[in-house]
């Protein structure tokens, strides 16, 4: 797939509209939802309730953080575009 000049800055770094925060903020979210369903399967089922319960508070929270990262993201663009 062919870029335009369009898609790159002076310096030849590609230029997209995502922060490296939100990026940042997709990823390690995602992780910490998986890790904190996992982990409170396994507490649930061994019987530690309220880690259980902290676990799944901690995976909303993790979940809501990732939908305001891609909203922000939407809200700049979304990706490179060409000019063309």
């Amino acid at each position: 797939m062919s870029e335009t000049p369009e898609q790159r800055s002076e310096t030849g770094k590609p230029m997209v509209r995502s922060t490296p925060r939100d990026v940042v903020h997709i990823r390690l979210g995602s992780f910490a939802i998986f890790l904190a369903v996992a982990l409170g399967v396994l507490a649930f089922v061994a019987g530690f309730t309220v880690a259980g319960i902290v676990l799944a508070v901690l995976a909303v929270a993790a979940a809501v953080d990732v939908v305001l990262a891609v909203r922000r993201q939407r809200r700049l663009g979304g990706g490179t575009q060409s000019m063309t």
